[in-house]
């Protein structure tokens, strides 16, 4: 039962008979549904023209439309609605000629009232989440539209225009990049804008899986084929068919199965283990790697015929530090998500957190960018992210390019004594704060006198930094 609570679920009943129009309508609003009534074909053709209904509970047998004909007119209106076709008269030949019209199922009198109940609840439950499938797939979609992929520097414009090129074909791609670059977010972007996309993406890391479960993981296997298989499962390229299969870190793929992958790509066939059947798919290939492939099957670790199958199409994914461009909107992106995601009202970052943001090397690449501003909106308690909680994740390492200046000089020029004048202020707090604010030590760290720190320190305002000398 459902209580008092009402459903949202919208019920249309068509029998000629009074009674049991009337004794469906009670039972069925006992159970919190919305109930509509009509005696007749007609009036239910009618009544669908005016209204969407979730589910229809029909009699087979009505006069002026009969069941059957109604049912062809509703799935053209609403195809979507569930039907529910009810007859006095069990002919296996009509339940057959309903089902292929669209009914969802066909019950015959006298029923169960808990049975009817029990099909109702089920259809709508299997309805219900067939919407939501369809809204996830659209938010899915949506997420990995190409321009969500953030980045205007015009490394990542090449990348959006190759993307945009090989997402509607079947090629194979690999796609190679640092760690952190965001290589599973650009497999997906191919996949969701690609014919493939209301099909499956499966996704296995090839470095995290053991060596002796590959296989099974890929290709599946039968009952009994060993110590733990308890039962047949599908692996993940029969799971993927007609979708995509993404293939990270591909250059960890033992050689082993590295030939029968070879074999897959070039027949689209494979058996389970402990299977004799020929399993045929057909799957897109999406592979990746934070390591030099081409080194690797130069060493033999890596099959040289599979790496051509697997590279037909190479996306060359480059690391933050080579778009340091992009580092003001991604870090303003991540702001603003762990901002509402943690409750927090922060607006901006402060100039000098922007500069230690744009500076840093970020071997994580954008994880680690995404990770620095997660934690350091989570410490801030201003509007603004500021350097300070910056600094304490960096952990006392220079913010700095390596190198320490960007020789590149723009057509519109540059501020010489002011960027030298910044570099000096940020060197300046950086020592304090490695010294916990001792001048003395902190002349030792930038090789100069304490005379010279003292006069820069007064020159910059800093001097309030602190007052210890010495410690």
């Amino acid at each position: 039962m459902r209580g008092q609570e009402m459903s949202k679920d919208k019920i249309l009943v068509a029998d000629d008979e009074q009674s049991m129009r009337e004794f469906l309508d009670i039972m069925l609003k006992k159970e919190g549904y919305k109930v509509s009534l009509a005696s007749n074909g007609e009036e239910v053709v009618k009544l669908i023209e005016k209204d969407i209904f979730d589910l229809i509970l029909m009699d087979i047998r009505m006069p002026r439309l009969d069941g059957i004909s109604t049912l062809k007119k509703i799935k053209l209106v609403c195809p979507e609605t569930i039907v529910i076709m009810i007859t006095a008269y069990a002919s296996a030949d009509t339940a057959i000629k309903a089902m292929k019209e669209g009914a969802y199922d066909y019950i015959t009198k006298p029923f169960k009232v808990e049975e009817i109940k029990l099909i109702i609840k089920n259809a709508l439950e299997k309805q219900n989440l067939q919407k939501e499938n369809v809204l996830l797939k659209q938010v899915v979609r949506d997420r990995y539209h190409f321009e969500n992929i953030i980045g205007q520097s015009s490394k990542m414009l090449e990348v959006y225009k190759l993307l945009e090129k090989v997402a509607p074909t079947k090629t194979n791609i690999l796609i190679c990049g640092e760690s952190g670059t965001g290589k599973e977010l650009v497999a997906k972007a191919i996949h969701y804008n690609s014919p493939r996309k209301e099909k499956p993406f499966v996704t296995l890391n090839c470095g995290a899986i053991p060596e002796a479960l590959i296989e099974s993981e890929l290709f599946g296997h039968m009952k009994g084929a060993f110590t733990d298989a308890i039962a047949t499962k599908k692996g993940l390229f029969e799971v993927a068919d007609e979708g995509t299969i993404f293939l990270d870190e591909i250059s960890e793929l033992p050689l082993m199965m590295q030939v029968k992958l070879l074999r897959v790509l070039q027949d689209r066939e494979f058996k389970r283990v402990g299977g004799t059947e020929d399993i045929r798919v057909d799957v897109r290939i999406i592979s990746a790697t934070n390591k030099d492939v081409e080194e690797a099957v130069r060493e033999k670790r890596f099959r040289e015929d599979l790496f051509y199958r697997l590279n037909v199409i190479q996306i060359k994914l480059p690391p933050l530090r080579e778009k340091r461009e992009d580092i003001p909107v991604l870090a303003m992106h991540f702001l603003k998500k762990y901002s509402e995601e943690l409750n927090k009202n922060i607006s901006t970052i402060s100039p000098e957190a922007l500069r230690i943001l744009i500076n840093y090397e970020y071997p994580g690449n954008v994880r680690e960018l995404q990770n620095i501003i997660e934690r350091a909106v989570a410490l801030e308690s201003s509007q603004e992210l500021t350097a300070q909680n910056l600094d304490s994740y960096l952990n006392g390492q220079l913010p700095i390019k390596k190198g320490s200046i960007d020789l590149e000089i723009p057509s519109e020029g540059i501020d010489l004594e002011k960027i030298v004048a910044d570099l000096e202020k940020t060197l300046l707090l950086k020592a304090l704060d490695k010294t916990k604010g001792i001048k003395k030590r902190a002349a030792e760290l930038l090789h100069i006198n304490f005379r010279s720190m003292r006069y820069r320190l007064e020159k910059y305002g800093l001097n309030q930094e602190t007052d210890s000398e010495t410690g």
